[in-house]
C-alpha cells in the first residue's frame, strides 16, 4: 500500500488548496468589484476637489467674492486641504486595487495548475483500496478513514499557519501606525506649547509615516481577510474582518479635518487601536483552531499507528 501513499498525500493537498483557492477567489473578485467602483467615486471626488481650488486660483466669481470680504486665504487653505485629502484617498484606493488585482492574477494562475488534481486522486484512491481489500481484513477501511483524517488535519494547520502570519504582518504595521501617532501627538503638544516651525515639521513628518503605513496595512488587511476566507470564524470575528476593509477610510476622515488639531491625532490613535484589536482577536482564534488541530492529529496518528501495528497490515 505505500506505494500510493505519497502521491495520495501530494493530490489531497492540491485539492486542499484549490478548495482554499476557490473561497480566496471568490473573496477577491468581490475586494476587486468593491475597490474598483471605489476608485471611480474618489476619482469624481477628487476632480471636483481640484476643480473647486483651481476656480478660485482662477479668475471665478467665487475667488471674486472672497478677495472682497477679504476670506480668499482662509478659503483657499480649506479648498486645498479637501483637494489633498481627495488625493491622498483616491490614489490609496488605487494602489489597494492594483495589490488585489496582483494577488488574483497569481493565485488564478495557481488555480488553473491544479485543474484535474481530484480525478487523479480518485483515481489512485481506487487502486489502494482494492488493494487495501486484497489484504483482507476487517481494518481496512478504518485505516484508511484515519490517513484520510490526517490528511485533512495537515491541510488545516497549513491553512491556518498562512491565515495567522498574514494576520501577524498586519499587527506588526499597526504598531508602527501608533508609534508614528503617539510621536506625531508628542510634537503636537510641543507645538501647543508654542515649539514652533521645528515642532510642526516634526509633528507632520511623523503624520506622513503614519500615512504611508495605513496605505501598507489596509493591503495587508484585504490580505489577511482573503487568507480567512474559508476559514471558520464565529459571527462576530467575521464582523471584525469586514471592518478591515474600510479602515482606511475611518482613518484618513479622522486625520485630514485639521491635522494641526490634537483631537484628530486622538481619533486616528483610537481607529488603529479598535483596528488593532480586531487582529488580535483573531489571531488568538486562529492560534486556538491551530492547537486543536494539533491535538486531534496526534490522537489521530496514535490511533492509526495502534490500528496498524495491531492488525498487521504495513500502512
Amino acid at each position: 500500500m505505500s506505494v500510493y501513499d505519497e502521491e495520495l498525500r501530494a493530490l489531497r493537498e492540491q485539492m486542499e488548496r484549490k478548495r482554499q483557492l476557490d473561497a480566496m477567489l471568490k473573496d477577491l473578485r468581490g475586494q476587486q468589484q468593491e475597490l474598483t467602483a471605489r476608485v471611480s467615486e474618489l476619482e469624481k471626488v477628487k476632480l471636483e476637489e481640484q476643480a473647486d481650488v483651481d476656480r478660485l486660483e482662477g479668475h471665478s466669481l467665487a475667488a471674486f467674492f472672497y478677495g472682497v470680504i477679504g476670506k480668499m486665504d482662509e478659503k483657499l487653505t480649506q479648498e486645498r486641504q479637501e483637494a489633498y485629502a481627495a488625493r491622498v484617498k483616491y490614489d490609496a484606493a488605487v494602489r489597494e486595487l492594483s495589490a488585489v488585482e496582483e494577488d488574483l492574477e497569481r493565485k488564478e494562475t495557481e488555480y488553473r495548475r491544479l485543474e484535474g488534481c481530484e480525478q487523479r486522486y480518485a483515481q489512485v484512491l481506487r487502486k489502494k483500496q482494492e488493494e487495501l481489500k486484497n489484504a483482507g481484513g476487517e481494518t481496512a477501511g478504518a485505516i484508511l478513514e484515519l490517513e484520510e483524517r490526517l490528511a485533512d488535519l495537515r491541510s488545516q494547520r497549513k491553512e491556518l499557519d498562512e491565515a495567522s502570519s498574514a494576520g501577524r504582518g498586519a499587527l506588526v504595521t499597526a504598531d508602527q501606525i501608533l508609534h508614528s501617532l503617539d510621536s506625531a501627538h508628542g510634537w503636537a503638544t510641543w507645538d501647543l506649547l508654542g515649539g514652533g516651525l521645528v515642532a510642526d515639521l516634526a509633528k507632520h513628518s511623523h503624520l506622513d509615516s503614519a500615512q504611508a503605513a495605513v496605505e501598507r496595512l489596509q493591503v495587508e488587511l484585504r490580505r489577511f481577510k482573503t487568507e480567512l476566507a474559508d476559514v471558520t470564524i464565529d459571527a462576530d470575528l467575521q464582523v471584525s474582518i469586514d471592518g478591515f476593509l474600510r479602515f482606511a477610510d475611518y482613518f484618513f476622515d479622522g486625520l485630514f479635518v485639521d491635522w494641526g488639531v490634537m483631537d484628530r491625532i486622538n481619533q486616528s490613535q483610537a481607529a488603529v487601536e479598535e483596528t488593532r484589536g480586531r487582529i488580535t482577536a483573531v489571531l488568538d482564534r486562529l492560534n486556538a483552531m491551530s492547537d486543536g488541530a494539533e491535538r486531534e492529529s496526534a490522537e489521530t496518528r496514535e490511533r492509526l499507528d495502534a490500528l496498524v501495528r495491531d492488525s498487521g497490515v504495513d500502512g
